[in-house]
């Protein structure tokens, strides 16, 4: 079993935000926005710890210290799906294009939620906390984005995660799959992308909100 932490940040709520996630000092990722609330920052957490993790047969034990990610997951995403993701009251859900990817990162997996006291010094989420506050301040600070080694375990590098391109607050979201290529590390295989000019200004921005370059946009996509 995979055991990892997951935990979002954000100064203002909203404000700079950051999400990270943590296996251990060698093996974990983060990512963020310039403005974005704490719940979707703890959301984007967990949906990059299915996607790092995809590739994997492995269980999955996530410890989060957000109740409302908690039970979006477990025990109300279920219903919200069956009322066309809406709430009981008819009311829209609120981020409703983060819930939705990670569903759709869910199928197939086996994972466990276990809840873990925020701020509590445990070990794994204070890793994951200080990683998602980093970046947060990052933002804030106009400074480079500590986004980590990725997946590490396995040799598996292919399946790194990367900061988050294609969802931002507000908009749309591009659902990109975990693994679309089996490509040998040593080999390098170039690929021509033809893009209109709207497209390729979406893509820009999407990448200047995650403090990416438009290439690395590209390549978080694979």
């Amino acid at each position: 079993m995979i055991r990892a932490a997951a935990d979002g940040s954000a100064l203002g709520n909203p404000g700079p935000a950051g999400w990270a996630w943590y296996v251990d000092d060698g093996c974990w990722a983060a990512g963020g926005w310039k403005h974005a609330t704490n719940n979707q920052a703890e959301l984007m957490a967990v949906l990059q710890l299915f996607r790092a993790t995809a590739h994997l047969s492995d269980d999955l034990l996530v410890l989060c210290d957000s109740q409302y990610v908690i039970n979006c997951v477990t025990k109300w995403m279920p219903g919200w799906k069956k009322k066309g993701w809406r709430k009981a009251d008819g009311k829209p859900v609120m981020n409703v294009e983060l819930l939705k990817e990670i569903d759709e990162a869910l199928v197939g997996r086996r994972y466990l939620f276990e809840w873990v006291k925020g701020h509590d010094n445990h070990p794994l989420n204070e890793a994951a906390d200080s990683r998602a506050r980093a970046v947060s301040e990052a933002f804030q600070r106009g400074r480079a984005i500590p986004s980590g080694p990725g997946w590490t375990r396995d040799g598996d590098a292919a399946a790194a995660a990367v900061p988050e391109v294609g969802w931002a607050p507000g908009a749309a979201a591009a659902v990109a799959e975990p693994t679309l290529f089996g490509f040998d590390e040593a080999a390098e295989t170039t690929v021509t992308l033809r893009l209109s000019a709207a497209e390729r200004e979406r893509l820009e921005a999407r990448a200047t909100s995650a403090g990416v370059t438009l290439e690395q946009a590209l390549k978080s996509l694979i």
